[in-house]
């Protein structure tokens, strides 16, 4: 996750036919070594860590050659080595495997609060209002409404009318869920500058808070409407606020307790924060508190409020290869392709209406805050990928909804396949149509003392 002030020198030919055939060979003796030893069903998880890790960077590799971002390689690694294609990471070991990637989760987030900075945020808060209001309204109705029409064609058919509509309103709060791990992916990549970037690192980061208050109050709504023995109670609400108090004080702990080591120590800080994400990680399960929220809210902290965000923002960067390889190939291996072959049309007609009205409401919600052309034209570009929050909500409604669980688990996990894939791409060709690839600057050549540079102007910065 180094950051660049200018693209890459080009690899020759030469190199990628090394690095096709270094991954065939990779490929070739796993396969042979789960093979010859039949009673084992995979390889085991340090192996399969290793195996994800290189097969998903080879990979990511050659994915430069037609253009795509190192997330479709790792994606695509994880997807051919997984219980659905060949298998040499079995379910077993994708369990196993939780823990990091919870811990890639964590640091993702911490990268995710020290890419927010106050002046960012005030210098784009106009467009942010707009696009929160109208993409959390718009999206979350018509892709309620979408699924009422096309309730015949899914799992809930036989469900009555008034149950449909709380099925319905559940599946609109996923609509509008977001993915901070596929556009933190994507920028760790190529490293971008400009209103496009700033405006979706915001968005897409506050973006998750208010899906997380929506959720609860859906949930609320939908109780009685799915289970008529169910009443409306706001114990959900209640709980909903006990938990992102506890997120938010967590997160601020966190942050004064980082800020305070990387000013007066600052040696080891990837072990730190290592540390850090694995045992917080643990203890914020244990204690049922959203992880993410206060991973986010510590690097924020950091950011905003001590001089050392450049040091963190370097120290995670270390690490930026390895976090995305490991979130995104173990997300790859866990897709089930019988899911997609089931839910196939379905899913591409949700997919394919969610990512339109994205794309409109960006556009209306671009001219009401009177956007630069910038925004205008590519500022849907990070709004179609979807992936942790987007599964997390789906396991509480597998929890309170167990009557429709199973359904709408498969539903949603073959959405979240396909914009997996497409989201990724959309955003890097953003990114890249803009000019904004590529000029971000490195944090290790900031000074300490600098104060964070406040977002590019609109006016000056429409191309």
């Amino acid at each position: 996750m180094s950051d660049i002030a200018h693209a890459p020198p080009r690899k020759s030919a030469s190199t990628r036919i090394v690095q096709a055939a270094a991954l065939v060979v990779v490929f070739g003796l796993v396969i042979a070594a789960t093979r010859l030893v039949p009673e084992s069903k995979g390889v085991g998880t340090v192996a399969g860590l290793g195996f994800l890790l290189l097969a998903g960077t080879l990979t990511s590799e050659l994915m430069e050659v037609v253009g795509l971002p190192h997330l479709s390689g790792y994606l695509l690694a994880g997807l051919v080595a997984g219980p659905s294609v060949l298998g040499v990471i079995d379910h077993t070991t994708l369990g196993k495997l939780e823990p990091v990637n919870a811990l890639a989760l964590a640091l993702i987030a911490l990268a995710g609060g020290a890419e927010l900075e106050i002046g960012m945020l005030r210098a784009s808060a106009k467009s942010i209002a707009w696009a929160t209001l109208l993409q959390h309204s718009i999206v979350l109705v018509v892709s309620s409404a979408l699924f009422l029409a096309l309730a015949s064609f899914t799992p809930f058919a036989h469900l009555g009318t008034r149950a449909l509509v709380g099925v319905a309103l559940l599946w609109g709060v996923i609509s509008v869920t977001r993915s901070p791990a596929a556009l933190l992916g994507i920028i760790a990549q190529v490293r971008p500058a400009g209103p496009l970037t700033t405006f979706s690192v915001a968005f897409v980061m506050l973006s998750d808070l208010v899906c997380i208050l929506i959720g609860a109050l859906a949930f609320a709504l939908a109780r009685p409407l799915v289970d008529p023995s169910q009443s409306l109670s706001l114990s959900e609400l209640r709980h909903l606020g006990f938990e992102l108090a506890g997120g938010v004080a967590l997160g601020t702990c966190l942050g004064m307790v980082l800020a305070a080591y990387l000013r007066l120590v600052g040696r080891n800080r990837l072990l730190v924060l290592l540390a850090v994400g694995v045992g917080l990680s643990e203890l914020l399960r244990y204690i049922q508190f959203d992880a993410l929220l206060a991973f986010l809210v510590a690097g924020f902290f950091v950011r905003n409020f001590s001089e050392q965000g450049h040091k963190l923002l370097e120290a995670i960067q270390r690490t930026g290869a390895l976090v995305f390889v490991i979130f995104f190939a173990v997300a790859g291996a866990k897709v089930d392709l019988n899911i997609l072959r089931s839910m196939g049309f379905v899913a591409l007609a949700f997919c394919g209406t969610r990512a339109l009205v994205s794309i409109g409401t960006a556009r209306l919600a671009s001219r009401a805050a009177d956007d630069p052309p910038v925004l205008r034209r590519w500022g849907w570009s990070s709004l179609i990928s979807q992936a942790g929050l987007t599964l997390g909500l789906m396991v509480v409604v597998a929890r309170l909804f167990p009557t429709i669980g199973e359904a709408f688990t498969t539903l949603t996990v073959g959405c979240v396949t396909i914009n997996q894939i497409i989201g990724p791409v959309l955003f890097k060709l953003g990114l890249d149509r803009t000019g904004e690839s590529g000029r971000a600057v490195d944090p290790a050549d900031a000074s300490p003392s600098a104060t964070p540079l406040p977002a590019p102007r609109s006016s000056s910065n429409a191309p």
